[in-house]
């Protein structure tokens, strides 16, 4: 726990065996349950999940990783979560800063903590393509324009997410393949959550999930597709599925705060 908030570390997995017990192994301590949902691996995952004592959810078939996420974050929250942080089982992002993430929300700063790939610079050193690179950095530009917010970037899949939030979003209605991450956090910024980043270093490595080029694509695509649907929704042109539901007065805390500051 951390300031009295239960905290629950899910990872949606797909064919992790090789990675997932260095990514458990580095998991800390202040964490109170680690959930992994497996969507049809066709290799030992689920073993080893077991083995580690994880618990455990299998999918009958291969859902996406967006569905993948979907059942993380229902388990999460059905086990009594206060904060949900959510990382990759292939050892892309460092468990040692679950920690720092989950802190920035459980102590109320934040609703919405990322594990920023680009701050500090060393997404490049760490691996990442420089094709993924360049159109991580156009999608980020082009979403900040467009949704009115100031990221470093859009696409990592290390998250923590407080539970108020996670309940206030219609996650069901969001894609079940990747633009799924996305979408989140697109939702985010229409309800008004506040967002922070910490710079978290990635590494590449032939073990840890990428997507190829043509998926990379499509992603893209899907990326502008979501910020087409924020602007009809900001500007009462049309409401996609997404996007039903009511936006946070600004300044509203999406949770109570940890103290009382007139004390």
């Amino acid at each position: 726990m951390i300031n009295g908030k239960r905290i629950v570390v899910v990872l949606p997995a797909y064919n992790a065996e090789k990675t997932l017990e260095a990514t458990v192994r580095e998991l800390p301590e202040v964490v109170d349950e680690r959930i992994l949902v497996d969507d049809y691996s066709s290799d030992e995952t689920v073993a080893m999940a077991r083995r580690l004592d994880l618990t455990v959810e299998v999918h009958r078939k291969n859902r996406g990783y967006g569905a993948n996420q979907k059942t993380c974050y229902a388990k999460a929250l059905a086990c009594g979560a206060d904060v949900v942080v959510m990382t990759h089982p292939d050892y892309q992002y460092s468990p040692l800063l679950v920690t720092a993430m989950a802190s920035m929300v459980a102590y109320g700063v934040y609703d919405l903590a990322l594990g920023s790939r680009i701050l500090g610079g060393g997404a490049l050193r760490g691996g990442m393509p420089f094709y993924k690179y360049l159109s991580n950095r156009f999608l980020t530009h082009a979403q900040n324009l467009l949704l009115g917010a100031h990221l470093s970037e859009y696409h990592t899949g290390y998250r923590a997410y407080s539970r108020e939030l996670l309940s206030a979003l219609p996650l069901e209605s969001n894609s079940d393949d990747f633009v799924f991450d996305n979408q989140i956090l697109a939702q985010a910024v229409m309800f008004g959550a506040r967002v922070g980043e910490i710079s978290c270093p990635t590494r590449y490595f032939p073990e840890a999930s990428s997507i190829n080029f043509r998926r990379s694509a499509i992603y893209g695509l899907g990326v502008l597709n979501t910020s087409a649907q924020f602007l009809l929704a900001k500007w009462g042109l049309y409401r996609a599925p997404i996007f039903q539901f009511a936006p946070r007065e600004a300044g509203q805390p999406a949770s109570r705060p940890a103290f009382d500051s007139r004390k």
